[in-house]
């Protein structure tokens, strides 16, 4: 049963579903009113969902009176064996990457037609960058996008194009036929680059991280300050791809 509810046809669980919503990468911290405003929920509905998640440890509140997501979801969400196995597996790699370049080394997985980004490693010397974990990064304009894309399914390449291919940079390639040109060259070398296309004064280089029988699982990739040259850093990207990918085989 539906139960009652200030939005018609939507569900109990639908409007909490709607508050977890709320929260990103971009808005870890909450107040009620904001709450509320994401969620087109009436604020007495967000304050009596709010109060029931932070009972059962989805939210909690801090100390300004805000609002964020509680250990209880986080130990859920840990769980998720597709991200768990594979960081597990890509974490040594990754680390000896980050040990020989220095760079910021990231994991991606494609999800809603966007790279969700499950790893990173970084440092004070590496370029800034938007990617947090848990954040999520367009496909066409990132190097790790990219090597998604070339190995993917035809759909989804079809799904990302057609709203349009936000132009983030100058760089930013948005026509479709010149992206699908782009992509047949990863598929042949293996390896996928962005140049200035996400952040000015950062490029890319990525390489796919598949699954047998089940295709391309991830990305895992580099990103660099402008004058790097990644061509020299695609070999070691390539390799760690490799044996992550030998380590969920």
């Amino acid at each position: 049963m539906a139960g009652r509810t200030n939005s018609p046809g939507q569900t109990v669980s639908g409007r909490l579903l709607s508050v977890l919503d709320c929260f990103s990468v971009a808005r870890p911290a909450l107040t009620l009113s904001e709450v509320a405003r994401h969620s087109g929920l009436p604020v007495s509905t967000a304050r009596r969902l709010i109060g029931e998640l932070c009972a059962w440890g989805g939210l909690e509140r801090t100390a300004d009176g805000r609002y964020r997501i509680g250990m209880r979801l986080w130990t859920i969400g840990s769980l998720a064996p597709r991200q768990r196995d594979l960081r597990e597996a890509a974490l040594p790699y990754m680390h000896d990457l980050f040990q020989a370049t220095k760079e910021n080394v990231q994991l991606v997985v494609e999800e809603g037609g966007r790279a969700l980004c499950i790893e990173k490693i970084s440092s004070s010397r590496a370029v800034p960058t938007r990617t947090e974990v848990g954040g999520r990064l367009p496909l066409h304009a990132t190097g790790v996008g990219k090597a998604i894309l070339a190995f993917s399914p035809h759909e989804l390449l079809a799904e990302v194009v057609a709203p349009g291919l936000a132009r983030l940079t100058p760089q930013t390639i948005t026509e479709p036929g010149r992206l699908a040109r782009a992509l047949r060259e990863v598929r042949t070398a293996g390896v996928a680059y962005s140049y200035e296309e996400m952040t000015l004064g950062a490029v890319s280089v990525a390489a796919p991280v598949t699954l047998l029988g089940s295709g391309v699982c991830a990305a895992l990739g580099i990103v660099a300050h402008s004058h790097t040259v990644v061509d020299r850093l695609a070999p070691a990207v390539r390799t760690a791809a490799l044996g992550i990918s030998r380590s969920i085989a």
